[in-house]
């Protein structure tokens, strides 16, 4: 895979997100995972073991403790993928 802009990390995420949560709201970058998609543990783990395959990376969990929305969720990922 070619080199991957944020925007393109936040546009995958917005539509995985989509396959995890019954919410009928449109997902962007400022979609709060918790409060307006209802990602509980279970469904975040089960994100973060999808984008950890899809991106040949490996999130650490202690990270995911500032993540609330889908950009921060996006620049994590952007930060990771950039230093490895």
């Amino acid at each position: 895979m070619s080199e991957i802009t944020q925007a393109q990390i936040t546009e995958l995420l917005c539509q995985r997100l989509v396959h995890f949560t019954n919410a009928e709201a449109e997902i962007s970058a400022e979609t709060n995972l918790i409060t307006h998609l209802a990602i509980d543990s279970v469904k975040l783990l089960n994100l973060i073991m999808e984008i950890e395959d899809q991106f040949d990376i490996s999130v650490p969990l202690n990270a995911l403790v500032d993540v609330l929305t889908v950009q921060d969720l996006a620049d994590l990922i952007y930060k990771i993928k950039s230093s490895s």
